[in-house]
């Protein structure tokens, strides 16, 4: 994949980052929140973050010092 289509990927997933950010808030705000489905949320958002991640590495080039 080129860099562009990683930068696209990438925009989705962080698209896709804020929306659970949006979901666990609501949840949260709820008179009795569900807690079971608030850490599936933030477990989902914990592996989007790292995904994200690896991406980012993909994209920026290795400097060496």
């Amino acid at each position: 994949m080129n860099d562009e289509g990683y930068r696209q990927v990438l925009q989705g997933l962080r698209i896709e980052h804020r929306d659970l950010d949006d979901a666990i808030a609501a949840l949260t705000a709820q008179q009795v929140p569900d807690q079971l489905q608030i850490a599936r949320l933030k477990r989902r958002k914990l592996a989007l973050k790292d995904r994200i991640g690896r991406i980012e590495d993909e994209i920026t080039p290795d400097i060496i010092a």
